[in-house]
């Protein structure tokens, strides 16, 4: 009871937050205009976004699948993909939620330890952060002071005086966590012996253990090239998701391809905001970024945002329905 609790409190305090960054995002804007601009939006782009984003779940499913085969394991796609579906349907409720949803969905299905499928779940996101890392820099290096400009005033600084506010000096954080986390390491390390003959720190070696063999398949990957070409095939769909609804509106049709990749880096830095699914903030950031750098009007960009966001969410509230009954029916009659 106090878990679940616990849940429901979680749930309706991050969307708070996403509705409070949804009411600063849509804050004084003309709602005629916005309402018009949905109605005149030729939804072939959207459509064709969908496509490419259907296209990069696809991949992303058969690339979970090759990180899983080293573990000795060999889950359908089928499967694989219904489970990623289902993880990022359990993301709308609760950030973050999804990477164990989709672990605990494929492994009863497949029988498959969780805590290693979460261990691969933990590569795949370290491989897309370093990605979507690497693609930010190369935004920054390439592209104008401009670009520089908007992400050092709307995005950096906000960031480092909210921290600022609420904890003091930056420095003392990371030198209490850094203290702490090294103290802790020690400890575990130290006295692991007697902890292992208590049942929780049992449990969490064992769980530390199938995480770690989880990272190991990186390592032993027998289509290392075949992961490669997934990862780059995924990252160009979202490119290409994202760049194609700028169609939709006459106002955004001007972005080229190689702009579109400054909306697909802040867009990025938008869904990892702990709001269901960059609720609000995908909307206040990439209206924003639209404003300060291509000169769009915040209600076009809001326009565009919402077409790209909320044509997304329907795809994975309706596929991740469908996913989980899927899953959850097939489980029942093997049993």
């Amino acid at each position: 009871m106090r878990k679940t609790l616990i849940q429901i409190l979680k749930f309706f305090g991050f969307l708070i937050v996403g509705v409070i960054l949804l009411w600063l995002a849509f804050r004084n804007v003309e709602y005629k205009k916005l309402i018009e601009g949905l109605k005149q939006a030729d939804y072939f782009w959207v459509f064709l976004s969908l496509f490419f984003g259907t296209l990069a779940y696809l991949s992303r499913a058969r690339r979970w699948l090759i990180l899983i085969s080293p573990l000795g394991y060999k889950p359908t796609m089928a499967n694989t993909f219904y489970a990623l579906m289902t993880g990022y349907l359990a993301n709308l409720a609760l950030p973050r939620v999804g990477e164990i949803t989709r672990c605990v969905a494929l492994g009863k299905k497949e029988k498959i330890p969780v805590d290693q499928l979460f261990g691969t779940v933990l590569v795949e996101r370290t491989i897309d952060l370093i990605t979507l890392l690497s693609i930010t820099l190369a935004m920054i290096i390439m592209k104008s002071d401009q670009i520089n400009q908007f992400m050092k005033v709307s995005i950096f600084i906000p960031l480092r005086e909210k921290v600022f506010s609420l904890f003091g000096f930056t420095w003392i954080i990371w030198a209490v966590l850094i203290v702490f986390s090294a103290a802790s390491i020690y400890l575990l390390f130290h006295y692991r012996k007697n902890l292992r003959k208590i049942r929780f720190f049992s449990k969490m070696f064992d769980i530390a253990r199938g995480i770690i063999n989880g990272f190991k398949s990186i390592v032993n990957l027998k289509r290392k090239w075949e992961f490669i070409l997934h990862t780059v095939f995924i990252w160009c769909s979202y490119t290409l998701m994202t760049w194609v609804v700028v169609f939709a509106i006459e106002p955004t049709s001007h972005i080229t391809l190689g702009d579109s990749i400054f909306l697909l880096v802040i867009g990025g830095l938008a869904m990892s905001a702990p709001v269901q699914s960059g609720l609000g903030a995908f909307h206040y950031i990439i209206s924003r970024g639209l404003a300060f750098v291509e000169g769009v009007q915040i209600e076009d960009g809001l326009i565009y945002a919402f077409l790209t966001h909320e044509s997304q969410m329907l795809f994975v509230i309706v596929t991740g329905t469908i996913s989980f009954f899927i899953l959850s029916g097939r489980t029942r009659k093997k049993n």
